[in-house]
């Protein structure tokens, strides 16, 4: 009988008011202090991610074997780009299918890293395809290879695609 009166206390205790207040403003602060701990946590976390992708960029792409491809569209561009295939040495590197707001992005100026990769130093053959319309509805599909070299140093190509209105050429490589 004297264990039931305990408990009976015991529950009229913790359902006190005052009980209530008091487990409230502790797991107020509990919550502040495991709020303030999830913070640094993620700040670690981030910090730490970004470490790791530079130090897999490193790996991944020493300076000494590294190449990379940037498309741009040539001034005033207006025809529609729908995509663009790369390859290098023969084989293929990448290919990029381009939305709306990507080709709107390159109409005004914008540079897209299409590629990084790892290339021995010496002469090397980059082939570009661009499929697109222009702007009388007229397909585009043109394809040329061009001769780079690559040194010691990391190796950085700019592709500059223009449509046949232009009087320019469609593809044109340099080094950036």
């Amino acid at each position: 009988m004297s264990s039931l009166i305990r408990n009976l206390t015991l529950l009229l205790l913790v359902s006190s008011p005052a009980a209530s207040i008091v487990a409230q403003e502790l797991s107020g602060n509990d919550t502040r202090s495991l709020d303030g701990q999830v913070q640094e946590i993620k700040s670690d976390v981030l910090n730490i991610a970004s470490e790791l992708g530079v130090l897999e960029e490193r790996l991944l792409y020493p300076s000494n074997t590294q190449l990379a491809v940037f498309v741009s569209m040539a001034d005033d561009e207006t025809f529609r780009l729908d995509s663009v295939q790369i390859e290098i040495n023969g084989e293929p590197a990448t290919h990029h299918i381009y939305s709306f707001k990507e080709l709107e992005a390159l109409q005004k100026g914008g540079v897209q890293r299409i590629y990084t990769g790892n290339v021995v130093t010496g002469e090397h053959e980059i082939g570009v395809t661009m499929i697109g319309k222009l702007k009388n509805g007229k397909d585009v599909n043109q394809s040329n290879s061009f001769v780079f070299a690559k040194g010691v140093k990391p190796k950085a190509l700019g592709i500059t695609l223009a449509g046949q209105e232009s009087g320019k050429s469609g593809i044109q490589v340099g080094d950036w």
